[in-house]
């Protein structure tokens, strides 16, 4: 069963059946069963429940929760319609709801969308939104973000688009002369990422050079622009906001009358956690700014003494007049209104300055940074939602940025160190007898600057191009047909036994895997190595459960996620793997291992 906790709202859609319509306390949240009577929709929705959450989005208009099977159950604001799979055959990866909007991103850089202002004729079918663009070389999505009637696209030429309402002058233009738009607008090119909020009638833009753009809706400070420009209610062309807080902009989360953003200390030291800091602006009668009772027309720190020194700010969400802040010491810190128990306190009592609520038990409470939050109208959820493992690119990219495992040291031209995993680079380049591509990379790395340096990184890890000047450079030493499935394949059809530095102990046979495979497959000893700050053991045993053909499934779908051809698969195997999945902690493979054996089995037989 997940883990998924629900709390404030329960009417405007039913979210859970049997329950009243104000949810005070967290409750766990579960899937119930809509079809009882129609034996197909119910072992389909059966099927669906067992696939592990991957994100909630949740508006006035309806609540979407994503699986990691690239399938969506949506809840629409009708109490007479039960809940349903969204019909998009592509494999959607992200989700957004605004108040009377949806929108979809599939993997194939598609987005659906459906809406009162996407497509008035006929406002809840989806239509592709990104097909739209003009230029047809831009119609290639990477990220997407609802406003409260707008829905904004980055697309992978790092250019964002809008589409919906401008009443406020949130798509960045004069209203007057575009009150809304069908089709989607370019607003500004060379963006890393688009901020804004289900309720929100205001967008933040972040260029690559770490500069913070902003427009529409004023009125209540929320643009954060500062004392001088609070008179101003639209601003209705990007503006460059210009006091913003020291540090890397990590995300900015917009409520109705408010934005909060985190900030995170880029001038660490090596050897300590990053330090954040949330900075909210707007008008504190509306929401609670978690400060003191004043409005505030610029990004101010939120101070409290429920942020620990040692205490690292995981994920945070806002509402449409509520915020919700998970920390890494477990506390889950809110402020705002509480009409309907979205707090989580117990009662429905306004707290303007941060407290502290107690939280059930969690499953997998050891691993708090799994757990992620999505706020609503009048209501939140917290659930547990690791990693994806079918995406190892992004998963690789994120150890890049922990550095636990990096093992190999490049140099930039201003002489900042950087990290990198060197069993990896070794496989991701092109191998040349005569040539050590390691080098050639370090000699690239000398004459770029940090930023340029872990652009190219990112590059080589995910071979995504980020930066088509800085890829022209690389190209001629990185694999760039290779995915890292492929990568991780033939590590280990190689067999180097210098490259794998821990030891699964069994009674008949001793396996030997790199640490840095293991971290990125099984959920196990991602917890194992990267919990532990001086751990020096380098073996478990006890595996006696699985015989050696069992564990040698394991290990050839740890490097590969595919089952080798002449295996021949049993009962009994099938009945030990499955033990061993939840062992391992394999659950987040896609596809997943138990359906390819049950497969595979039924066409042997």
């Amino acid at each position: 069963m997940n883990d998924c906790l629900f709390f404030g709202s329960n009417y405007s859609p039913k979210l859970i059946k049997n329950e009243p319509n104000q949810i005070t306390k967290p409750i766990q949240f579960k899937f119930e069963n809509e079809n009882e009577n129609e034996n197909e929709n119910e072992n389909e929705n059966e099927n669906e429940n067992e696939k592990q959450i991957k994100q909630i989005s949740t508006g006035d208009y309806s609540t979407i929760f994503l699986f990691e099977n690239g399938k969506a159950i949506e809840y629409l604001n009708d109490l007479n319609q039960n809940p349903s799979k969204i019909q998009i055959e592509e494999n959607i990866q992200k989700v957004t709801v605004g108040f009377h909007n949806e929108a979809i991103l599939t993997i194939e850089g598609n987005v659906f969308a459906k809406g009162e202002n996407i497509n008035p004729k006929n406002p809840n079918e989806f239509i592709n939104i990104s097909s739209l663009i003009e230029d047809t070389n831009d119609r290639i999505i990477q990220d997407i973000v609802s406003g409260e009637h707008s829905i904004y696209l980055l697309t992978s030429n790092q250019n964002v688009y809008g589409i919906g309402s401008n009443l406020y002058g949130q798509l960045g233009f004069d209203s007057k002369i575009l009150p809304k738009t069908e089709k989607p607008i370019l607003m500004m090119k060379n963006v890393s990422k688009i901020f804004s909020g289900n309720f929100s009638t205001h967008v933040f833009l972040l260029n690559s050079n770490q500069e913070l753009f902003v427009c529409g809706f004023n009125q209540y400070g929320q643009l954060g622009l500062g004392e001088s420009r609070k008179e101003e209610i639209k601003i209705k062309k990007l503006t460059k906001i210009q006091n913003i807080p020291k540090g890397k902009i990590i995300d900015i989360q917009c409520g109705a009358a408010y934005s909060i953003m985190l900030i995170e200390n880029e001038n660490q030291n090596e050897n300590e956690n990053p330090k954040r800091k949330l900075y909210s602006c707007g008008d504190w009668r509306y929401n609670g700014l978690g400060n003191e009772y004043k409005d505030t027309y610029k990004f101010t720190e939120i101070k409290s003494s429920l942020f620990e020194n040692d205490d690292y700010i995981l994920d945070f969400s806002v509402g449409y007049d509520h915020t919700l802040i998970l920390t890494s010491n477990s506390k889950m810190i809110v402020f705002g209104y509480n009409y309907s128990g979205e707090l989580g306190t117990g009662d429905t009592n306004t707290q303007f300055i941060p407290i502290q609520i107690e939280l059930p038990k969690l499953r997998f409470n050891e691993n708090i940074s799994n757990y992620h939050i999505s706020c609503g109208y009048e209501r939140s959820f917290l659930y547990y939602s690791p990693s994806s493992f079918s995406n190892l690119e992004e998963d690789l990219i994120k150890l890049f940025e922990r550095k636990e495992f990096c093992d190999i040291l490049f140099k930039t031209k201003n002489g900042e160190i950087i990290k990198a995993h060197k069993l990896i680079l070794e496989y991701r380049l092109n191998q040349n007898q005569n040539e050590n591509q390691i080098e050639k990379l370090k000699e690239i790395i000398s004459k770029k600057s940090i930023k340029e340096s872990n652009q190219i990184f990112e590059m080589i890890y995910s071979n995504r191009i980020i930066n088509p000047k800085l890829y022209s450079e690389i190209k001629e030493i990185i694999n760039s047909n290779e995915k890292i499935e492929e990568t991780i394949k033939r590590i280990y059809l190689n067999e180097n036994e210098n490259e794998k530095d821990f030891i699964i102990e069994r009674k008949e046979k001793q396996y030997k895997f790199p640490k840095l495979i293991l971290i990125m497959r099984s959920e196990l000893y991602r917890g194992m190595f990267l919990s532990v700050t001086n751990d020096t053991s380098n073996k478990v045993t006890d595996y006696s459960e699985l015989s050696n053909k069992s564990f040698q499934i394991f290990e050839y779908w740890i490097y590969s996620n595919q089952i080798k051809d002449e295996i021949e698969i049993t009962k009994e195997i099938i009945e030990e793997i499955e033990i061993g999945i939840d062992y391992f902690q394999l659950n987040q493979t896609y596809p997943n291992l138990f359906d390819l054996l049950i497969k595979k089995f039924n066409n042997q037989n």
